[in-house]
């Protein structure tokens, strides 16, 4: 049986116990993680928590709506057992009327086709096994990743481990993030609490690059969790596009955790330049759904779509 609970009605121990035992558990559906990125978040819950589904929300002029969080890939159904498309659709049936707008992304592990009221979209992101030797890693590296490589070393570019977070997101800030008009001051600020909490409970490595004047010139954090690491975030100067600190970075995160049973896992990215950058080291194509939902009356749903659309191009 599934049934919904607000925030106050969550028991997080059960919660965090069901995550830490999925199947398909990754760091985002923790209970620290959804409290930081959408506080007040509510729950689908099956059974004993025995599959549980966040349901991240927030109400506007009146109405409450559930919405895909910055920092968050994906969500969806988390289970102890395997999940099937009938548990999936079960899941999504169970939302509560009250949410008459849905935008929000299913993980790899959920399958989901067509939908009534809705649409299903493909979203990708990009996955490196790292079980394999580092030669035998790096052997899949595109041209132009070696390419790069080789300006890291002539640049007498070095990685450090267990940097400080501060310095990238503040190099995010005055060089790519000026491109990023969504983001505010209280999404960094929930980035760098993201971060530190990680460090804390030993989820998070940080990874920087400097040049031969010792100056920084990129930063990479990694969160990790059920044997998979995903790259959460990243800040660099304009010298890293000339010098290849980015990829050294990631070059020396792949020698640090190779041969071990960890998938690494890039967040994306739809934009081609960055998807031709992480597929260089290897890594695959890999499938998660966007479901989105428009449960209002049928003469508001053109409103509701358009209202929802300028929304996510303006915040």
């Amino acid at each position: 049986m599934i049934k919904y609970l607000p925030h106050k009605e969550i028991d997080f121990d059960k919660w965090d116990h069901c995550i830490e035992n999925s199947l398909n558990g990754i760091i985002y559906p923790y209970s620290f993680y959804l409290d930081q990125v959408s506080p007040g978040w509510d729950a689908l819950i099956m059974n004993d928590y025995q599959a549980v589904m966040p349901l991240t929300w927030k109400k506007k002029k009146g109405f409450h709506y559930i919405y895909q969080p910055f920092f968050v890939q994906q969500l969806g159904v988390f289970s102890t057992a395997p999940i099937s498309q009938e548990l999936v659709y079960d899941f999504l049936q169970h939302i509560p009327a009250h949410f008459r707008f849905i935008d929000y992304n299913f993980n790899t592990h959920n399958s989901i086709s067509a939908i009534k009221n809705g649409r299903v979209i493909k979203r990708l992101t990009y996955e490196l096994d790292l079980i394999s030797p580092y030669e035998k890693l790096k052997n899949n590296y595109s041209k132009n990743t070696r390419r790069n490589l080789n300006k890291a070393l002539k640049s007498n570019v070095f990685v450090t481990k267990n940097s400080s977070p501060d310095v990238i997101i503040e190099s995010f800030r005055r060089n790519r993030g000026k491109e990023f008009h969504k983001l505010k001051e209280s999404h960094y600020n929930t980035l760098k609490h993201l971060i530190y909490s990680g460090i804390h409970r030993g989820n998070a490595v940080v990874y920087s690059a400097y040049n031969a004047q010792n100056s920084f010139c990129a930063g990479v954090v990694f969160l990790h969790s059920h044997k998979k690491s995903i790259l959460i975030f990243s800040g660099r100067t304009p010298e890293a596009l000339e010098n290849g600190a980015m990829t050294a970075i990631i070059d020396r995160y792949i020698q640090d955790y190779a041969e071990q049973n960890m998938t690494l896992d890039f967040e994306g990215s739809e934009d081609k330049n960055l998807a031709r950058f992480y597929s260089g080291f290897g890594s695959k194509e890999c499938v998660y759904l966007q479901v989105i939902m428009n449960n209002f009356p049928i003469l508001l749903k053109p409103f509701a779509n358009l209202y929802f659309w300028l929304r996510k191009q303006s915040t």
